[in-house]
């Protein structure tokens, strides 16, 4: 049988740091086909003339697929999980299994959170993202710690949060303003992928209530798994819980 890879695809303000403390535990367990992808912008290039929209981030996502010659066992996180819906909105048959968190974006009550709001919002949004451009990574590391980064993690996320950086952050969420992610949502429920797992972690505000991904998740028949104290950063606050329920995951497609 062909081993199946492990593909993850991180989301904002990030870079693929945050899956350090995952991939870790996946390899102790004997997990070693892992590729992670980073978005053009959040950790990557872009190349001439990136509009940094929706449509283009899921043509990226479904590029990168295209070159992994085995079977996919696909993984969103934030926005990597928007990326995710895109693609599988579009071939829902493409990869072996997927699992992500934030579904609740998709769900038709969904309102974007304060931040991604005020990204969306003309001249606030450019004074919010040059704000962030201009922090010194102590002060970076300060915030996104107390959010459930490590310092470690978030000092390396900063190294490359520069004005490109920004200027996705702003395309990505403008473009992405309703009622786009409703129309995602119900292109994504017609195509309904199969093999699906949503990860919802207790204290995560930024990706719909619990509420909202559970309809969701029964509407596209993805198992649910609950990870308890932890908040946006799951996968860096409790890795070791984190990978036992994505092998769970894995091998329940062998």
């Amino acid at each position: 049988m062909i081993e199946s890879t492990k593909v993850f695809v991180h989301g904002n303000p990030e870079t693929s740091a945050i899956w350090s403390p995952l991939v870790d535990e996946l390899h102790k367990n004997g997990i070693n086909n892992i590729v992670l992808l980073t978005p053009p912008g959040f950790g990557a290039p872009t190349r001439n003339g990136w509009g940094a929209s929706v449509n283009e981030y899921r043509d990226w996502l479904l590029g990168e697929l295209d070159k992994i010659n085995t079977p996919i066992d696909l993984v969103g996180h934030d926005w990597g999980a928007g990326h995710v819906f895109g693609v599988l909105a579009a071939r829902p048959n493409f990869v072996r299994s997927w699992a992500t968190d934030c579904i609740g974006l998709l769900h038709p009550e969904y309102k974007w959170h304060d931040a991604a709001q005020g990204w969306q919002a003309p001249d606030i949004g450019e004074t919010m993202v040059a704000g962030m451009v201009e922090m010194s990574a102590d002060q970076f590391a300060d915030y996104f710690s107390s959010l459930g980064m490590t310092r470690e993690i978030a000092i390396e996320v900063k190294a490359h949060l520069n004005d490109e950086f920004a200027r996705c952050i702003l395309g990505l969420y403008r473009d992405a303003a309703q009622p786009t992610m409703i129309k995602l949502g119900e292109r994504f429920t017609t195509a309904s992928p199969q093999n699906g797992l949503v990860i919802i972690a207790a204290n995560d505000h930024f990706a719909g209530s619990a509420e909202q991904m559970q309809q969701f998740a029964a509407g596209v028949n993805a198992k649910i798994a609950n990870i308890p104290e932890a908040g946006h950063w799951w996968m860096i606050e409790r890795p070791a819980l984190a990978a036992s329920i994505l092998i769970n995951h894995w091998q329940s497609k062998n």
